[in-house]
């Protein structure tokens, strides 16, 4: 299973920023990277490397100047694990080729190759259908209010 740092910072800074921005009001303030860097012990230049890959797929929204940050940019019901992961370019695969199907020395498939190949598909699944909020929830033993989010332009 190669599930890399990468991947699970991404879902460690994006559940951060979801909890800290549930507990704002509803003029909530972005929340900083270097908040989150500091709470989670991830570097700072990493952070913002993930969050632009964020950005770039719609995930959060960036917020300019004095007072900025990020904010999530749809509700935490609306965001799959699956989906945090897949936006950092990370891959989530138990085979050994990359589901190249050219795992022996001779380019063809493993006798085990169908095997993590389906495991790809259970755990693509399954981290489909659990979101930032069902996290969260697990994490703090309620569930977290869900404001509207504006509508972009």
């Amino acid at each position: 299973m190669r599930l890399t740092t990468k991947g699970r910072f991404a879902v460690t800074a994006m559940l951060d920023l979801a909890m800290h921005e549930a507990k704002g009001t509803a003029h909530e303030k972005p929340v900083t990277l270097a908040a989150i860097s500091e709470r989670q012990n991830i570097s700072l230049s990493y952070l913002e490397q993930l969050f632009s890959r964020l950005r770039r797929e719609g995930l959060v929204n960036s917020v300019r100047g004095p007072g900025g940050g990020y904010n999530l940019a749809k509700n935490y019901n609306e965001i799959s694990i699956a989906t945090v992961i897949q936006a950092v370019d990370e891959l989530i695969d138990a085979t050994q080729c990359g589901g190249e199907k050219n795992c022996r020395n001779d380019k063809g498939p493993c006798m085990t190759h169908e095997l993590w190949a389906s495991l790809n598909v259970k755990i693509l699944d399954y981290l489909s259908g659990v979101t930032l909020a069902d996290v969260i929830a697990s994490q703090t033993g309620k569930k977290i209010e869900m404001r509207a989010r504006p509508k972009k332009a």
